[in-house]
C-alpha cells in the first residue's frame, strides 16, 4: 500500500431514489466516509512500521494485525464507491437496453439477461451479510455473479466489477425490515444507472480488444 497522499470521501448526489430514503443514504454515507478515514488512518500506521525499509521481528504481530484490517477498509472504502455509482437519482429504467453490450455479454454468458438477473438476485438474496457483484473476466469478456463476504473475502483475482449491490444490513434496514430483503433488492434494480455499468463493459472490452 502506497503512502503517498491519502484519500477523500468523494461526493454523490443520490437524493430521490426509489425505495431507499434519504436518510438510509445519509447513513451509508458517512459509513462509507468512515472507511476512508480508517483506510488513511491504517496506512499512516503501516507507513511507520516500514519507514526504515524493515519490518522487525518483534513489530510483525502488530504489522500483520494492520495489513489485514486495512484490506477490510480499503475493500469496503472502494467497494461503496462503485456501489454508489451504478445508482441514478430519479429511478433507472429497470433493465438495460436489448440492444446494449450487458444484454449481449449476459446472453453470452448465462443464455439471457433473465437467467443473468436471477442468478444475480438469488445470490443477494444469499443468508448473512456481504456484496453480490457482477464481475467480467477482462481475459475473455465473460461475466459471472459472486457473493463477497464482508469486502475483502471473495473478490476474485483480476476480475473487474460491473454491478456492485451491498446486502449489508445498513443499505436497507431503515426502509425494510431484515425478512424484506427481496424488496430492497426490487428497489436496488430500479435505480440501476445502466450507462454506468455500461461505461465499466465498454471499458473492459476495449482492453480485452487491445490485447487481441
Amino acid at each position: 500500500m502506497s503512502s503517498i497522499g491519502s484519500y477523500k470521501a468523494r461526493q454523490f448526489n443520490l437524493s430521490g431514489l426509489n425505495g431507499i430514503s434519504d436518510q438510509t443514504l445519509e447513513m451509508h454515507f458517512k459509513l462509507y466516509e468512515g472507511y476512508v478515514k480508517e483506510t488513511n488512518n491504517l496506512t499512516e500506521r503501516i507507513t511507520e512500521f516500514i519507514k526504515d525499509g524493515n519490518v522487525d521481528q518483534e513489530e510483525m504481530p502488530a504489522y500483520s494485525e494492520l495489513t489485514r484490517r486495512l484490506g477490510f477498509e480499503y475493500n469496503g472504502m472502494v467497494l461503496h464507491e462503485y456501489y454508489f455509482d451504478n445508482l441514478q437519482s430519479g429511478g433507472g429504467t429497470g433493465n438495460p437496453q436489448p440492444t446494449s453490450e450487458f444484454q449481449k455479454a449476459a446472453a453470452a454468458t448465462f443464455g439471457s439477461y433473465d437467467i443473468w438477473k436471477a442468478d444475480f438476485v438469488g445470490i443477494g438474496k444469499m443468508r448473512g451479510v456481504g456484496w453480490a457483484i457482477c464481475n467480467q473476466n477482462p481475459a475473455n469478456g465473460r461475466i459471472s455473479n459472486h457473493w463477497i463476504t464482508l469486502h475483502e473475502t471473495g473478490n476474485v483475482a483480476g476480475f473487474s466489477p460491473i454491478l456492485v449491490m451491498d446486502v449489508w444490513e445498513h443499505a436497507f434496514l431503515l426502509d425494510y425490515k431484515p425478512a424484506e430483503r427481496p424488496k430492497y433488492i426490487e428497489a436496488f434494480f430500479s435505480n440501476i444507472a445502466w450507462n454506468e455499468v455500461e461505461s465499466r463493459l465498454q471499458k473492459n472490452l476495449g482492453v480485452q480488444s487491445a490485447r487481441a
